[in-house]
């Protein structure tokens, strides 16, 4: 068994290629495709996430983790998953389990992460970045990840035999546009891109 957390400075390059990967390009591409059409924006800097719903006409905000390529892709797919009710709500209207959950939750974190990370998943590959599973969980003791490892990988290959339609899709379009240079996505870049704990 494993230990498996991540930090968003991680091993893996959290914060991008230097060159071709910034959390700057993610914000002013999510603002291309999504600004106008769902009064939202992208907003990097923060010490923690925390999706900001609109108020009073302002627009609805997604902070990301300081200039971590991987923390806005993440968020994006929280985003990408919630429907039209829980946008309306702070932090989609969700109770966090911080840092420290025993066993027990982090079986029900797994539950509720599957499908946003299946999405960032779809975001990496179409971006040409490495991903590895997400266990938010520092303070826990060792545990084997490999079951939520498979989970992810077969819902992002799931996502890929439904009718692309939605957010989630749009942006993976825009991104493997941007970073592909291809308007199609190539089931073989979530193999390039996964990497196993």
């Amino acid at each position: 068994m494993r230990a498996a957390t991540l930090t968003q400075i991680d091993r893996n390059g959290q914060q991008g290629n230097a060159e071709n990967q910034t959390a700057k390009q993610l914000e002013a591409l999510f603002d291309e495709c999504f600004a106008k059409q769902f009064n939202t924006q992208l907003v990097g800097g923060a010490e923690e996430p925390f999706y900001r719903a609109t108020h009073e006409g302002n627009p609805a905000e997604i902070h990301f983790s300081h200039d971590y390529f991987r923390s806005a892709l993440h968020e994006i797919a929280h985003w990408c998953v919630a429907g039209d009710d829980r946008r309306q709500r702070d932090d989609y209207g969700y109770w966090y389990a911080p840092d420290g959950r025993d066993a027990e939750q982090q079986r029900e974190f797994e539950k509720v992460e599957v499908m946003p990370q299946a999405w960032e998943l779809l975001f990496c590959a179409a971006s040409a970045h490495p991903f590895r599973v997400s266990m938010d969980n520092l303070d826990n003791s060792p545990c084997d990840v490999s079951d939520f490892e498979e989970a992810v990988f077969e819902q992002a290959k799931k996502l890929l035999r439904t009718v692309p339609r939605g957010r989630g899709w749009l942006w993976v379009q825009m991104l493997a546009l941007h970073y592909r240079r291809t308007a199609g996505f190539q089931r073989e870049w979530i193999g390039q891109v996964f990497t196993a704990w």
